[in-house]
């Protein structure tokens, strides 16, 4: 026989249509968008993983001096491992032709041995004036295919667009807080093209593959330590970047990894408040139909036929939003995650993988939530005896005292009843608001903090222009009987310029020392005394830090800071003396005497210039690197490249969220008072006045919950942050605008608003005749 219960569903469905409705589309969407994402993000993965091999990625390079000599090669490959040439030239391009500087073009030869190259459209360069550029650089700069570009001196047309296998992110230098792919980028060139560029600026960078390669991290670290003190020995050093901390090749590995855990979790939260949502309407619906549910106890159905009952539309809503989620997420939410991918690194092509883990994760899980909830919350509701369903007597306490409420106004006081009678909704609501808020903050607070950094950086900024020279060092042994030797030995680059504002300083790039995290390089920088570019005097003893160092370290003047040599085992203690604000990096500040004292260095030795004007007079083949204001807001202008729209999502997915707990929540608080209503409306009362009594309650209670949200959101914010910019190589400090709050506390009132007009409209249209139903 039919089950009688099961004719009750489409009409409970019908007659609930705008919360089922709402649900459904909300987690219809969200489902999707995080199949769609953990679909793109494990097609991507693996591909990213299978290019190691693939491409024949490198398991380290290191750049030299001058180019190796063919016995330096023959004994560092007695190390185990194959040795490769992977020069590059670094020049200054214009893309758009109009005689300035836009950006940095990193040109290498096309590789067929090592770090292969991908083709992702055209075709690669094959005579001398053509040149293929990386995709994510080409669209930042808007570059099409058989444009022509400047690198260099030279004009070059595009033949292509290309993904080169070891800069899936575009770090211009491994110590980088964040790759730039708008004012930097890699391209390559046939060899001949390649062999005729100007050997100013190139770079003889080697790459190594292990011929037996170590397994694991640690192993590998140990590893390449022991050969970069084989190398150091034989080589003269300028970097050296094993694989394992090449940030160009696995930052985007590890960005993928954790935006997975972090769209798992997001849903499993969303999915665990849709289901206490369920949980307290359906606990509603049982107090309404109480008298039925006690009759049909008495009749002989049990508990978990009522249970199953109750749990049925829940359940099936979610099984239909997961499906038509997955759905979309396989075909639509695909590609837009696949898209904001390749919006931020230079990946090569992938093909989708269709994997049972994003079908567990996005259906079976949400569903065991929705169903462990509504279980444990609606079952202890049923199990109370059918005399007491029949009494409409619900309690589950033996005594139940109502709390005393104030001396205060009666309008005042029926308000406080209806928020203590409906506490369990208010709580989930204000459970919501705070989540919703913690996204609405995190969403709105990353543009102004990114144009904060900016300006401050900016406004910071030591010179307009820090030129980094190459000193040449003292003559190797080997050199001695050459002609270079002997020539060096008499003539020396004239390293002194015209230039009167320009100011001498030296500098140097260390590492933080190992610990609970990772090292990363810290520039050490050695300043005259009365300088007109630093605005403090440093002390002859002791070192000024920069206050992102300070902040990201928990440094205060007093402590003493230990720093290692980059490329070898020396460490160096300095005593903090004060903190200096300069946002740009981590760096430490000293004076030039003893800078000099501390790396051994002559009194006159000194390595750049400061300066506010271009310097024209030296030779461009002695300035190693010129930073200006586009290398030192590389990171805000990446963020906002690769993240802007991203930021946008979040913002109106936690207006959404928050507008459909307080729909739904309102909704249920109106139709539990329906009788009440009904009862005031035959007393007398005007709609305007009901709305005062029932929803001026809710929104005292929306209003304070907002507050707090703020406060615990920030908090929150806090915490997550300081986890979050941990990963990251330098420091941008937490910044949120003011501004944001009551931005964030006006929409959170108006979207209230909006859902309160529907809710008196609800008001108006309750009947006189409710109240006079299901009287005992």
């Amino acid at each position: 026989m039919k089950n009688p219960l099961l004719k009750r569903l489409p009409r409970e469905l019908i007659g609930d249509i705008g919360k089922y409705l709402a649900v459904f589309l909300f987690m219809t969407a969200t489902i999707g968008f995080v199949s769609g994402f953990l679909v793109a993000d494990d097609s991507m993965l693996a591909a990213y993983q299978e290019s190691f091999e693939k491409y024949h990625i490198e398991d380290g390079n290191f750049t030299l001096e001058k180019k190796a000599t063919d016995s330096q090669i023959k004994r560092l490959e007695k190390e185990g491992v194959q040795i490769y040439e992977n020069y590059y030239v670094e020049e200054d391009a214009d893309t758009d032709l109009d005689g300035k500087k836009d950006s940095t073009v990193r040109v290498y030869k096309n590789r067929s041995q090592i770090d292969l190259v991908s083709l992702m459209k055209g075709e690669l360069p094959k005579k001398e004036d053509e040149i293929a550029i990386d995709r994510m650089y080409a669209e930042n700069n808007k570059i099409q295919i058989s444009d022509i570009i400047k690198v260099g001196k030279e004009e070059k047309t595009v033949t292509g667009y290309v993904a080169l296998s070891d800069y899936s992110a575009l770090f211009s230098n491994n110590s980088d807080m964040m790759f730039d792919a708008v004012k930097f980028g890699v391209a390559i060139v046939t060899d001949e093209a390649f062999d005729n560029l100007e050997e100013t600026h190139l770079k003889y960078r080697y790459s190594w593959t292990y011929d037996d390669p170590p397994q694991g991290e640690k192993a590998e670290k140990e590893r390449s330590d022991d050969f970069l003190e084989i190398l150091a020995d034989y080589t003269s050093v300028t970097g050296y970047i094993p694989r394992y901390a090449n940030q160009a090749i696995h930052f985007t590995g590890d960005d993928m990894g954790s935006d997975r855990s972090m769209m798992v979790v997001l849903l499993y939260i969303l999915i665990a408040i849709m289901a206490f949502v369920f949980a307290v309407t359906t606990n509603n619906t049982i107090v309404k139909e109480a008298a039925v549910i006690g009759t049909l106890r008495a009749s002989g159905y049990t508990r978990k036929e009522l249970l199953v009952h109750y749990m049925t539309l829940p359940l099936l809503v979610t099984v239909i939003a997961a499906v038509i989620g997955n759905v979309l997420g396989y075909t639509i939410f695909k590609n837009i995650c696949a898209g904001m991918y390749y919006g931020s690194y230079s990946l090569p092509t992938y093909e989708t993988r269709w994997n049972m883990d994003a079908f567990v994760l996005t259906t079976i899980v949400p569903f065991v939530i929705m169903l462990l909830v509504n279980l444990v919350l609606i079952s202890k509701r049923l199990k109370l005896t059918p005399l007491k369903f029949l009494r409409r007597d619900l309690s589950t306490s033996k005594k139940q005292k109502a709390v005393k409420l104030p001396d205060i106004r009666f309008f005042d006081r029926f308000r406080l009843r209806i928020i203590l009678q409906n506490k369990s909704s208010y709580i989930t609501l204000f459970v919501g608001i705070v989540f919703a808020n913690i996204l609405l903050l995190f969403g709105m607070m990353m543009a102004p903090l990114l144009d904060h950094y900016q300006e401050q950086t900016v406004d910071n900024m030591i010179a307009d222009y820090q030129y980094i020279l190459n000193v040449p060092d003292e003559i190797d042994e080997d050199d001695t009987y050459t002609l270079y030797g002997a020539l060096s030995r008499f003539l020396t680059p004239s390293l002194e310029t015209e230039n009167k504002k320009a100011e001498k300083f030296c500098m140097e790039s260390l590492e933080t020392v190992p610990g609970k995290r990772d090292s990363e390089s810290v520039t050490v920088y050695g300043t005259q005394q009365g300088s007109h570019y630093m605005k403090a005097d440093f002390p002859d003893e002791g070192v000024y830090i920069s206050d992102g160092y300070a902040e990201k370290y928990n440094i205060k003047t007093g402590d003493t800071i230990w720093l290692k040599e980059t490329y070898g085992d020396k460490t160096y203690s300095f005593a903090v003396k004060g903190i200096y604000v300069y946002p740009s990096g981590l760096s430490v500040f000293m004076s030039m005497p003893q800078f000099c004292c501390v790396f051994e260095k002559s009194d006159t030795y000194f390595n750049g210039y400061f300066s506010n004007e271009k310097i024209t007079d030296i030779e461009e083949a002695y300035i190693a690197s010129t930073i200006t204001q586009d290398d030192l807001t590389k990171i805000s202008r990446q963020l906002d490249v690769s993240m802007g729209n991203m930021f946008q999502l979040i913002n109106i997915f936690a207006v959404v969220l928050f507008a459909l707990l307080i729909y739904l929540l309102t909704k249920l608080i109106i139709e539990k008072n329906e009788h009440s209503i009904s009862m005031v409306k035959i007393l007398g009362y005007e709609n305007d006045e009901i709305v005062r009594l029932y929803l001026v309650s809710t929104s005292w209670v929306v209003a304070v919950s907002v507050l707090l949200s703020l406060w615990i959101a920030t908090w929150t914010i806090k915490v997550i942050y300081v986890y979050m910019m941990a990963e990251f190589s330098g420091w941008l400090s937490l910044y949120i605008e003011p501004a944001i709050y009551w931005k964030m506390f006006l929409m959170g009132m108006a979207v209230y608003a909006l859902v309160a007009l529907l809710q008196f409209f609800r008001i108006s249209k309750i009947p006189m005749e409710t109240a006079l139903k299901n009287i005992e």
